[in-house]
């Protein structure tokens, strides 16, 4: 049992410690806060920021989204990973218009108040670049994970069903593909099929409770659920019903997988399952030995997540982790973990599959199918390395 002088040294240093707490408490109430601002700041002691790569030529370029210091499955709109390749355009609402054509009995041209009048529709989704983590095919390391899987982001998108336009049109059953191009300065345009087209595909001019950021394609951007980046066309102004695909630059010249034959895999649209380990991750120090929280995000371009493992020994183990809700299809999944770290080196690392029964492949596997010059849909296992000092650093390398 506790001694007596136990229980009066315990009782003083409590009561030293709320003393101090409520002279900091009154120290804290005595000043004025700051007035109402414009438009609502983060606190000036949250440093988390998008990362913008070095590059020689800034309008085409990317910007990373800081993974590691994010909660929950929600990016804020100004933390959203950026990619264009024209530079962001600045486009007045009141002057800017959607046109539909094509293979349609009706051609009509739609102004923003018309869209907005329209039935709306919320849907919660990722959007990743489909050379998200490209840096990691033959195991580079890149430093941390905003570097490693930074192109990837999750928000709250509001707009109208594309399907809904087109039958506004009178779509013809001769078309099978639709085109979609932006207003930006090079004229940024993708084909999609016509069973994508009307099944899940918004029409959106809102992101997270507002209006979309210019980077994000303000005012009109398209949202394929589940697809790769490039086709979420930003800064919509055109959408044309064809008998096939356009085979515009960007789905010939470029995003397209290189096989080791030569031959190249075209419309590799949807992004498979993948997961990662955002803390502890690369650049982190642990404390030392003792209870930590191993958490990350998974996502799957095929639906929800059903499944998140983890290891601490490199892959010769895996555990499972708890999903935390809300687990929605096409959208981040925040997965947890309770490790008990007992000082001694580990290489941890997540493994996900999702409602398909898709499992996560590692990153040898790909390679070996796909060969050392594929640059697109890299899913693979990312591994941090623990050390016994605490640090721990990209376990790809």
């Amino acid at each position: 049992m506790p001694s007596r002088r136990w229980f009066l040294t315990s009782v003083g240093a409590a009561t030293a410690a709320l003393a101090q707490w409520r002279s900091a408490a009154m120290a804290q109430v005595r000043s004025l806060g700051a007035p109402v601002s414009g438009y609502g700041n983060r606190a000036g002691f949250e440093r988390a920021l998008r990362l913008f790569p070095n590059t020689r030529t800034p309008e085409a370029t990317a910007s990373l989204t800081p993974l590691r210091d994010s909660y929950g499955i929600i990016t804020p709109s100004s933390l959203h990973f950026e990619r264009h390749h024209g530079g962001v355009p600045e486009i007045d609402p009141a002057a800017h218009n959607l046109m539909v054509h094509g293979l349609v009995d009706r051609p009509l041209v739609f102004t923003m108040d018309e869209l907005k009048r329209m039935p709306a529709a919320s849907r919660v989704l990722f959007i990743e670049c489909s050379g998200n983590s490209s840096s990691e095919w033959l195991g580079a390391g890149a430093p941390s994970v905003q570097r490693t899987h930074g192109l990837t982001s999750c928000s709250e998108w509001t707009g109208v069903w594309l399907s809904t336009l087109l039958r506004e049109c009178g779509v013809r059953a001769s078309a099978s593909w639709v085109l979609a191009e932006g207003a930006d300065a090079v004229r940024m345009a993708r084909s999609l099929p016509m069973a994508k087209a009307m099944d899940d595909v918004l029409i959106a001019y809102a992101q997270n409770g507002e209006a979309l950021r210019p980077e994000q394609g303000y005012p009109l951007r398209l949202v394929a659920a589940g697809w790769e980046g490039n086709v979420n066309v930003k800064w919509l102004r055109r959408v044309e019903a064809l008998d096939g695909p356009a085979m515009t630059r960007w789905e010939t010249a470029r995003y397209t997988d290189l096989m080791p034959d030569g031959k190249a895999r075209q419309f590799t649209f949807v992004m498979d399952a993948k997961s990662v380990i955002t803390a502890p991750s690369g650049g982190d120090t642990l404390r030392g030995p003792g209870v930590y929280e191993i958490s990350g995000l998974a996502w799957s371009g095929r639906g929800a997540i059903r499944r998140v493992d983890l290891t601490i020994d490199g892959g010769v183990t895996w555990l499972p982790a708890e999903l935390q809700a809300p687990v929605l299809p096409r959208a981040h999944t925040r997965f947890r973990w309770s490790w008990r770290w007992d000082g001694r080196e580990a290489l941890i690392a997540s493994r996900c599959e999702d409602e398909s029964g898709y499992v996560q492949p590692r990153r040898q596997d790909l390679v070996r199918e796909r060969g050392a010059n594929s640059g697109y849909h890299q899913n693979g296992i990312q591994a941090w390395k623990v050390a016994a000092t605490g640090a721990v650093t990209n376990g790809n390398a």
